[in-house]
């Protein structure tokens, strides 16, 4: 049986409202480089500035006093899935997601909507602020505000604000050569939506995708307190290899991946190989292959894959390798059951290397 959800009788499919959908509506990595050439570093004249642009870093953080910093993010996208509570979720867990990262706890948000109003009917949008709200709760935070506007397309999201310890600060920027590369999350989340918005995903795999994206990261703060771990990021929409790149230009080393240890989300290899694949994968692709050596036999599918979008991805974790164990160990204590050791971090110029 595959999954095609239509909120209700009078309303159509929120997929197909959007042009795109979840993280794969992001600007492509090399397109936004090119945008944001020639803007000064935020951190220069404010010293109190901790995380500003100058690592494409999950969260913008700024110090309050020597045990306390602000973390401040947000994130929204269009639907990756026509069920509007499940929408909200989803939008909601991947925007809460940075704040984790960099080893913050969220302790509020405020909500960002924006939606074809005269197409939506009042049920529908409602549904997807309760997503949302739904997923603050088991977050422990309040959706304390926000701001809504008309548009022809539908968009939701959060703005997420935190506070971290600077002592335990997460950067995406901080690995180590012989470091031991962790991913929290399998792969797969854009081809499964690629699959649902042509209408071709089994039920089981929809459940999956669901699981996956509404699981928040909040092992990330846990991590940021051991000793061992060095750097963190979470997977999003410039895929694994997009967002292992930025960690590896901040540390101005490289990566090599062994494909074989990446976990997958079930079925997304196949569904890859048969061609149901996002057009953002293969524009990230486009952006960084260049800093990429990709063994022969991974083109084709398992590149789509290692560039494959990530709505609410995993936490991607740089630490020693005597810290696998006890990374590997809290993040499965926090649901990611699939978390897995994939690689390391190597002293070489900024570029990864994949392996079977």
């Amino acid at each position: 049986m595959t999954v095609m959800i239509t909120p209700s009788a009078a309303a159509p499919r929120l997929t197909s409202l959007s042009h795109g959908g979840g993280c794969g509506c992001k600007i492509a990595p090399g397109m936004l480089a090119d945008l944001l050439k020639g803007s000064a570093p935020a951190a220069a004249p404010f010293a109190q500035l901790l995380v500003g642009l100058e690592s494409a870093d999950d969260a913008a953080v700024y110090q309050l006093s020597e045990h306390q910093a602000l973390v401040a993010t947000t994130d929204f996208f269009m639907p990756i899935v026509d069920d509007p509570f499940d929408f909200g979720r989803i939008a909601a867990a991947n925007a809460l997601s940075d704040v984790y990262a960099m080893g913050g706890t969220p302790i509020l948000a405020l909500a960002l909507l924006a939606v074809p109003v005269k197409v939506l009917p009042p049920q529908v949008i409602r549904e997807i602020l309760r997503g949302g709200e739904a997923i603050c709760a088991e977050a422990g935070i309040p959706v304390a505000g926000g701001h809504s506007i008309d548009s022809v397309e539908p968009i939701y999201g959060l703005a997420a604000i935190g506070l971290v310890d600077p002592r335990h600060l997460q950067r995406n920027s901080a690995g180590r050569a012989g470091d031991a590369l962790i991913l929290g999350k399998p792969l797969g989340v854009g081809i499964l939506s690629a699959a649902l918005k042509k209408g071709q995903l089994p039920a089981a795999d929809y459940r999956a995708m669901i699981d996956t994206t509404t699981l928040l990261n909040r092992a990330g703060p846990e991590l940021a307190q051991l000793a061992g771990v060095h750097a963190m990021t979470d997977v999003t929409g410039f895929g694994l290899l997009g967002h292992l790149l930025e960690m590896c230009r901040g540390a101005r080393l490289g990566a090599r991946v062994s494909m074989a240890q990446v976990p997958l989300l079930e079925n997304v290899l196949s569904m890859a190989e048969a061609g149901c694949v996002t057009g953002a994968s293969a524009r990230n692709w486009a952006s960084y292959a260049h800093e990429v050596r990709l063994a022969p036999q991974l083109e084709g599918a398992h590149q789509a894959l290692l560039c494959d979008p990530q709505t609410s991805g995993g936490l991607l974790i740089a630490c020693a390798p005597d810290a696998v164990a006890d990374v590997t160990r809290i993040l499965r204590r926090h649901g990611c059951a699939r978390a897995a050791a994939i690689g390391t971090i190597t002293g070489d110029v900024p570029l990864v290397h994949v392996e079977p």
